[in-house]
């Protein structure tokens, strides 16, 4: 994959806050034809740059559930063992986000269930049967006043 250009970022800053935006429409604000804007969108999804093209749901606007925060402080560190948590991680769908951070926890996780009772059964499943799992810290979030999958301007910049 060649590297970004200014055509590139300025789709992707454009896909990023409306992936139905038809290329025509892109095309006219960059400053490109509608053929070659629909070839750089298909070369960055190829390569993987646009993983994906989803749909943003607003979950309170359609059923109340719990988002949680928890960290995640492992036994050992050993790789065969991290790795094995990330797996589980990754494989159990109310992990919105997980990251394997640096400081004293070692993962940070975005969880979202319909109750407490239904946390409670998922931490049965994925923290209390791990016995690599030391402990792990939950925050209950109050409200949600910024839930972002766009990346600032400044960074896809960087990309050129």
């Amino acid at each position: 994959m060649k590297s970004l250009d200014q055509f590139d970022t300025a789709i992707l800053k454009i896909l990023q806050k409306d992936n139905l935006t038809p290329q025509r429409d892109i095309g006219e604000k960059i400053g490109l034809s509608a053929a070659a804007i629909q070839r750089r969108i298909k070369r960055m999804r190829e390569s993987g740059i646009i993983k994906a093209d989803v749909s943003v749901i607003d979950i309170n606007k359609i059923h109340h559930c719990v988002t949680l925060v928890v960290e995640v402080f492992m036994e050992s560190e050993k790789i065969e063992l991290l790795d094995h948590a990330k797996a589980i991680f990754t494989a159990t769908p109310e992990v919105q986000q997980c990251y394997f951070v640096t400081g004293d926890s070692d993962f940070i996780l975005i969880i979202v269930v319909p109750s407490m009772k239904d946390y409670e059964v998922l931490t049965r499943k994925i923290f209390y049967s791990n016995k690599n799992i030391n402990h792990f810290r939950t925050m209950v979030t109050m409200d949600t006043l910024k839930s972002n999958l766009e990346l600032p301007y400044q960074i896809l910049q960087q990309l050129e």
